[in-house]
C-alpha cells in the first residue's frame, strides 16, 4: 500500500511537471527566434522589396507589435491549439505537421526496434566471456558506431548499396511511379491494411536504407548500456546465490541477470528517443526522406518563425511524453526506485 502510494505520487509530480517543462521549452524557442540573425520577411519578400510592402507584410504578421504581445498571442495559440500559418505559403502549420511527421515516426520506430535488436544482441553475445574476443568486439562496435559521423556513414551507405551495387533507392519514401497509399500517413501500416503488397514492397525498399543507417548509429549505445550493465548485475550477491544453488551459467544470466540489466537500458532507449531528433535530422536530409526533421531544416533557412516554433514545441512534446512514460513504466518495473 505505501508502495503504491509513492508511485502514484511520483507519477503524479512528473506528470505535472511536464507542461511546466513544454513551456520553458515553447519560450526558449520563441526568445532564441527572435534573436537569431535574419528577417522573416526579408526571406519572404526580399531585401529589396518596397518598405511599404515590408511594412503591410509586418503588420499581417503581428511583427510589428512588441516583443511581450508577440509573446502573449504565441502562447494563447499554442494553448488552444493553433500553432499559427507557414509565412511563405500561407499553409497552416498543423496541416504541415500532420504531413510530415508520420513519415518522421515511421522512419525513427522501425530504426529504433532494428537498433535495439542489433544493439542487445552485440551486446549479449559477449557476456558468457567477459574480456575475450566476442566481447572486445562488442566493445568496439558500441565505441565505433556511437563516434561515427551520421553524414558520412549515410552518404557511404548510398555509394554502396544504391549507386555501386544498385540494390536499393538512392533516396526518398515511395516510388514516384506508385501512388502512395491513402490512410494514416504510416505507409508500412497502410499498404498493409489495404492489402497493397506492391505498395508495401516500395515502402521497404525505401525504408531499408535510411532507418537501417539510423539502426546502424544508434545500435552501439545499446550495446555498451547492456554489456555495462550485465556485467554489473552478474556480480551481485544474489547472482552469487543462484549459482550456489546450482544453477547453470545460462540459467543464472537468463534469469536473474538479464532482467535486471534491462530495466537501465529501458532508461537508455528513453533517451534515444531525444538522439533520433539531431540523427533524424541529417539522415533525412541525405536521404530526402520528406519528414518533419526535413521540413524544419527547410523553414530555419527561410526563416519562417511558425512553422520552425511549431515543430519544435511537437517534437518537444513527443520527446517529454516519451520520457514521462518511460520514468513512470521503471519506477512500475524496478522497486528499488526511490521516489
Amino acid at each position: 500500500m505505501g508502495r503504491a502510494r509513492d508511485l502514484a505520487r511520483y507519477s503524479a509530480t512528473r506528470l505535472g511537471l511536464a507542461p511546466l517543462m513544454l513551456w520553458l521549452i515553447a519560450t526558449l524557442v520563441f526568445l532564441l527566434l527572435r534573436v537569431a540573425p535574419g528577417d522573416p520577411v526579408d526571406a519572404v519578400l526580399g531585401s529589396r522589396a518596397p518598405a511599404a510592402a515590408k511594412a503591410a507584410m509586418r503588420a499581417r504578421l503581428g511583427l510589428d507589435q512588441s516583443l511581450l504581445e508577440q509573446y502573449w498571442s504565441y502562447l494563447n495559440g499554442l494553448i488552444h491549439g493553433d500553432l499559427g500559418q507557414a509565412l511563405i505559403n500561407q499553409e497552416a502549420v498543423r496541416t504541415i505537421i500532420s504531413r510530415t511527421l508520420p513519415a518522421s515516426l515511421e522512419l525513427s520506430v522501425v530504426a529504433l526496434m532494428a537498433a535495439a535488436l542489433i544493439g542487445l544482441s552485440i551486446g549479449f553475445s559477449g557476456i558468457a566471456k567477459p574480456e575475450g574476443k566476442i566481447d572486445f568486439a562488442g566493445r568496439l562496435y558500441g565505441l565505433g558506431t556511437y563516434a561515427l559521423p551520421p553524414f558520412w556513414v549515410a552518404m557511404l551507405v548510398q555509394l554502396v548499396f544504391a549507386v555501386s551495387l544498385g540494390w536499393l533507392p538512392v533516396g526518398g519514401r515511395f516510388p514516384p511511379s506508385l501512388l502512395p497509399p491513402d490512410g494514416s500517413g504510416f505507409y508500412l501500416f497502410d499498404s498493409l491494411l489495404a492489402g497493397d503488397w506492391q505498395a508495401l514492397r516500395g515502402t521497404i525498399r525505401h525504408l531499408v536504407l535510411p532507418a537501417g543507417t539510423l539502426a546502424l548509429l544508434l545500435s552501439g549505445t545499446f550495446t555498451t548500456a547492456l554489456r555495462l550493465n550485465l556485467r554489473r548485475t552478474l556480480r551481485g550477491d544474489y547472482v552469487e546465490a543462484a549459482r550456489s544453488r546450482g544453477l547453470s551459467e545460462r540459467q543464472v544470466i537468463v534469469r536473474h541477470g538479464l532482467p535486471n540489466a534491462l530495466l537501465p537500458v529501458l532508461t537508455i532507449a528513453g533517451i534515444t528517443v531525444a538522439s533520433l531528433i539531431g540523427g533524424a535530422l541529417l539522415i533525412e536530409v541525405t536521404f530526402s526522406w520528406p519528414g518533419i526533421a526535413l521540413r524544419l531544416q527547410e523553414a530555419i533557412n527561410q526563416r519562417d518563425y511558425p512553422v520552425v516554433q511549431g515543430i519544435v514545441v511537437v517534437i518537444a512534446a513527443l520527446v517529454v511524453l516519451v520520457s514521462v512514460a518511460v520514468d513512470l513504466l521503471v519506477a512500475a518495473l524496478d522497486p528499488r526506485v526511490r521516489y
